[in-house]
């Protein structure tokens, strides 16, 4: 059976070439992974695609918080997958839903329209929703190419259950990707457990700045005191340790401390 293909979601030229490096399939490329990710720089999105040969998927999401937009951030998310169109993704992951906690079928519709031939991910807004089954459903009556979940869990071994029906109700008709903390040591299990065919991992781990100057007193952002000392970055090692996890090379990690 050929292996689950791994997607690693970076922030980073550096990350991305680390991802890449490392042996993962795709990049998802975003901004602000702290807030949950945010729509990327043009001149990110072109930097990486000048560097990195990996398919290239970036996050649509022009604002952290709720995923209730308004009319002009919709128009916002019409122009930013046009330009990361033209820049060379080869995908784009948005995530789109009412008051209600349904899915925005009619935007969600006009924007796979306005996105091909790039692929579209309906991304973890899924695990916002109030029917999943019904949910998924309307995604593949969209167009939508891929599903990102954690099966409405906090990780996706801890929603392996709703991972492994969605799977099974999906088939062919759209992919499954299951998201969030998947690390090397639980890769392997999550998708003999779920039927998962892609995952989906940030393997980061902190860097400590190399910065000699500290006021260490202020806080830039929602951060506390200091954290500019310090930030998470893409780890080779980790995406490494991912892909042979899910290659089958090797035993198993064994558990970091605390994880």
């Amino acid at each position: 059976m050929k292996r689950a293909l791994l997607e690693v979601c970076v922030e980073t030229v550096d990350g991305a070439l680390a991802a890449e490096r490392g042996g993962a399939d795709r990049i998802e490329l975003s901004a602000g992974l702290i807030e949950g990710g945010t729509t990327p720089s043009l001149g990110l999105i072109r930097a990486v695609r000048a560097q990195v040969r990996l398919p290239l998927v970036v996050l649509l999401r022009p604002r952290a918080g709720d995923f209730l937009y308004s009319p002009d951030e919709r128009e916002v998310l019409a122009t930013d997958l046009a330009l990361a169109r033209e820049a060379g993704a080869n995908g784009v992951a948005l995530g789109l839903l009412t008051a209600d906690g349904a899915v925005d079928v009619e935007a969600v519709r006009d924007l796979v329209g306005r996105a091909r031939p790039m692929s579209v991910t309906f991304h973890r807004a899924f695990d916002l929703v109030r029917d999943p089954r019904a949910t998924l459903e309307e995604l593949v009556c969209g167009g939508v190419d891929r599903l990102l979940t954690s099966g409405q869990e906090r990780t996706a071994s801890e929603g392996a259950a709703l991972l492994r029906e969605l799977v099974a109700r999906a088939g062919d008709r759209i992919v499954v990707m299951a998201g969030a903390g998947v690390r090397a040591e639980n890769v392997r299990a999550l998708v003999e457990a779920t039927g998962v065919r892609e995952v989906h991992a940030s393997a980061r781990s902190p860097r400590a700045s190399a910065m000699r100057h500290r006021n260490d007193r202020v806080a830039l952002g929602a951060g506390a005191a200091g954290c500019e000392s310090e930030r998470l970055v893409t780890d080779e090692a980790e995406v490494r340790a991912l892909a042979r996890a899910l290659s089958g090379s090797g035993p198993p990690p064994s558990p970091r401390p605390g994880s």
